[in-house]
């Protein structure tokens, strides 16, 4: 499915509602082997150093429905550094190219696995401890809520029920109605 130099990227989290790189096409994709899991630590886009939030990482496992974004070729070089700039800022994410499944075929695309090795990797974490972080935190991007909340929601739309990210939707909307901010 790709020719003459195009890539395709996988996005699992925010990329699926804000790739911010050009792109010819968005289609749902399949990716086997992993899962995402809120598991990385964010002291930039989604909390502080005080006051950490948390994003999306693949860790092994299971699968993942997101959105695979075909790159053409004049646009790589620039699609790759924004991609570099936003994703590999501290380093807790490697890049990876890993087999897709977009409608009947497989194509190779970049992704970002978690490094389970990294500082800001946060592990195993409750539901509950996930929830808290998730709900106090707030960073350059908006509140860690709402990146929780866009990424239901585009999950939604995709026919995607992931009951672990709608429980922490839950549990979120539970600790803010009881005024808890960490």
């Amino acid at each position: 499915m790709t020719t003459n130099g195009d890539i395709w990227v996988f996005g699992y989290g925010s990329l699926m509602w804000d790739p911010s790189f050009r792109h010819e096409e968005a289609v749902p994709a399949l990716l086997e082997g992993y899962h995402r899991a809120f598991c990385i630590f964010s002291h930039q886009y989604r909390g502080t150093k005080e006051k950490p939030g948390l994003v999306l990482g693949l860790r092994p496992g299971g699968h993942c429905l997101g959105m695979a974004f075909r790159v053409a070729a004049g646009d790589v070089p620039a699609a790759l550094d924004y991609l570099t700039d936003r994703e590999m800022t501290t380093y807790v994410y490697t890049p990876k190219k890993l087999r897709v499944k977009v409608g009947s075929q497989y194509v190779e695309a970049q992704t970002y696995v978690a490094d389970s090795t990294h500082p800001e990797y946060a592990g195993e974490l409750t539901p509950e401890e996930t929830a808290a972080l998730i709900c106090r935190g707030l960073g350059q991007r908006g509140p860690n809520r709402d990146y929780l909340e866009n990424t239901v929601k585009h999950l939604e739309e995709l026919g995607v029920d992931e009951p672990s990210l709608k429980l922490l939707c839950e549990i979120v909307r539970r600790l803010a109605a009881e005024g808890f901010n960490g």
